[in-house]
């Protein structure tokens, strides 16, 4: 009887023991385990926090560039308004200047082009029917131009233009592939020049700024609707009540059912 009244009191420490052992061990872990969602949760607002700083920093230097670039417009418009009045109270006839941007457009086919003016074309990246590209406009580009008139539709765009073209089709090229124009994808390629928004990259193409090039390989060629009601006298010149040849500053109106 006294051996076992003395093994009795073993036999419970030893079961509380383990049984303590084992909880401890389980509130250890849940600790740990409540502790690293906890982390997780600080790191992923601290990175939601971060992005959204980045954004209304990024959205600010885009007003402020669309600001001072209405600005610019405003004054050359007064200038050249200036300057219209001015020469008619002189008695003289104001000449603009000539225009440095164009915007072609391919109305035809491949079917028996010759292969100068296809490669011509390639150049250019017109590959299809209603691809379009802005060019800048000097003497080598002027007589690619004329050697692609029977297949092309071209003139000198308004800013208007321009702003839609590219808000509305405007798709980047990043690493060969067609991508929506963002802010981000703007001023990861090309704010090493200054541009780093959209209006940024408007104002480059209307101005024909210093890296026009630049900005209009990262362009990807323009996708446009059939005009309404189509082309209807392809083989025949604009001036003459055709489609092909330059239309001057008419290109708009054509755009505007091709945007």
């Amino acid at each position: 009887e006294t051996k076992e009244s003395e093994e009795v009191p073993v036999t419970q420490v030893t079961e509380t023991t383990v049984s303590g052992t084992v909880a401890d061990s389980e509130s250890s872990k849940d600790g740990v385990k409540s502790e690293k969602p906890t982390e997780k949760l600080k790191l992923a607002v601290k990175k939601k926090v971060l992005q959204r700083l980045r954004y209304l920093r990024m959205k600010k230097i885009c007003i402020e560039h669309a600001q001072k670039h209405l600005i610019e417009y405003k004054r050359a418009a007064k200038r050249e308004i200036n300057l219209m009045r001015s020469a008619q109270r002189d008695g003289n006839f104001y000449v603009p200047a000539e225009p440095k941007l164009a915007f072609v457009v391919r109305i035809r086919g491949i079917n028996g082009i010759h292969p100068k003016p296809r490669k011509t074309l390639q150049l250019m990246r017109l590959l299809q029917i209603n691809n379009g590209v802005f060019v800048r406009l000097n003497k080598a580009t002027l007589n690619m131009l004329r050697l692609i008139d029977p297949y092309i539709a071209w003139g000198y765009p308004s800013l208007k233009t321009v702003r839609r073209l590219i808000y509305k089709r405007g798709f980047c090229k990043v690493a060969g592939q067609r991508l929506p124009l963002t802010n981000e994808r703007i001023q990861h390629r090309l704010g090493r020049f200054g541009i780093v928004c959209v209006e940024d990259l408007v104002h480059e193409i209307y101005t024909v700024g210093p890296k026009f090039k630049e900005v209009s390989s990262f362009l990807w060629r323009f996708k446009l609707n059939n005009p309404t009601g189509g082309f209807r006298k392809k083989g025949r010149h604009f001036v003459e009540g055709g489609d092909f040849g330059n239309r001057e500053n008419y290109i708009n109106r054509l755009l505007k059912t091709m945007i």
